[in-house]
């Protein structure tokens, strides 16, 4: 069994700031991967315009924040369950669905592999390999659902990858998961910067397919990972009654429920975001192409994996030359299938990736 070793995430501001000595506030955080155009501002003015919520109990059924969710996820209502953020509800998923033996696409998010093991659960890795792009071999992946697990898990676009892979692709999976008895799980924690999230998105499946639960948060894309709201599209009415049946109430704050149909109504930040991260996303792309230092996995999401080509440089010495810097990338080597001449950044406003490319490049 692969495991992930202890490493910085691009939460870990603390600790960068015990052990470097640079004060948290003025690091750029490459590695966390959140929308540099900050929380909405809506969600700013509503906020400080209803704080007086936090003296109430929220709504058991969050029956206003399940209409919101619905609305823009484009999904029945009787299909969302809410929680305390993405990484909760990948933990109640597992304890709920308790797989005996689960196939996760890899190199991944750590998270899922925890919360399978903490719930009796083997885990098994199917590769995205390098010479392949890191895109996934659906073909060579049907193969192995035909004796492998109770549960795949896929990450799309995938961290940290920046792969991902299509509704159609999806679709064929699901068929060949529905045969053989195997629950998909999807986290589309990165879509809404995709370019174009309708073409990937599992989304419209969830209404055609028992065998699904799509898994989506606010942290990355509204900027808000301290407010831990995220939740999951499913019609299975088996998982579902689970959840319900023995969740803790009022896993979602009074704050959080209010606000969170501020933030889904707010078109205007939602393609200014998407705007922004396009822009950077192929300006980038573009640069660290031309580069003979790197090589850049092709991005699509707000982020992008590069490969080292400078055989004098891995990712630990250019963490530290970056660190230095104050400026915060994101070391793979402790990823499955990965290793020290991999690692990631996210796209942050563009002056700021600007002193970022020119520290790598020169």
């Amino acid at each position: 069994m692969l495991r992930h070793k202890d490493h910085f995430h691009g939460s870990d501001l603390e600790k960068i700031e015990e052990l470097y000595k640079i004060p948290k506030e003025k690091i750029l955080s490459f590695s966390g991967n959140v929308n540099p155009l900050g929380m909405p501002k809506s969600v700013l003015e509503y906020a400080k315009a209803h704080l007086d919520c936090l003296s109430a109990y929220p709504d058991r059924e969050y029956k206003d924040l399940k209409r919101a969710i619905a609305a823009y996820a484009d999904c029945p209502e009787d299909f969302i369950l809410t929680g305390s953020g993405s990484s909760e509800l990948i933990t109640h998923f597992m304890s709920k669905a308790a797989p005996k033996r689960a196939l996760i696409i890899g190199p991944t998010y750590s998270e899922y592999e925890r919360a399978v093991i903490i719930n009796k659960g083997t885990v098994k890795y199917f590769p995205l390999r390098e010479e392949e792009g890191f895109s996934l071999n659906t073909e060579a992946l049907i193969e192995k659902l035909e004796s492998e697990p109770s549960l795949l898990v896929l990450c799309n676009p995938n961290n940290p990858t920046g792969t991902n892979v299509s509704t159609e692709e999806l679709r064929r999976i699901l068929n060949v998961c529905m045969e053989h008895g195997v629950f998909l799980l999807i986290d589309e924690t990165y879509i809404e910067f995709a370019e174009d999230p309708g073409r990937i998105s599992a989304v419209p499946l969830t209404q055609e397919y028992e065998n699904l639960a799509v898994l989506r948060g606010t942290s990355k894309f509204f900027a808000l990972p301290g407010l831990r709201l995220g939740y999951m599209i499913t019609q299975n009415r088996e998982l579902y009654e689970k959840f319900h049946s023995t969740e803790t109430p009022w896993t979602v704050n009074s704050l959080a429920a209010a606000l969170g149909p501020v933030m889904f109504r707010d078109r205007d930040y939602i393609e200014k975001t998407r705007a922004l991260i396009h822009q950077e996303r192929e300006r980038l792309y573009s640069v660290f192409k031309e580069s003979r230092r790197f090589s850049p996995i092709r991005p699509t999401a707000n982020f992008m994996m590069l490969k080292v080509l400078d055989p004098e440089l891995n990712s630990g010495l250019l963490f530290e030359k970056c660190i230095r810097e104050a400026m915060m990338i994101r070391d793979l080597k402790n990823f499955p299938f990965l290793s020290d001449r991999f690692i990631r950044l996210c796209f942050l406003m563009p002056e700021q990736n600007d002193r970022l490319l020119s520290l790598l490049l020169n």
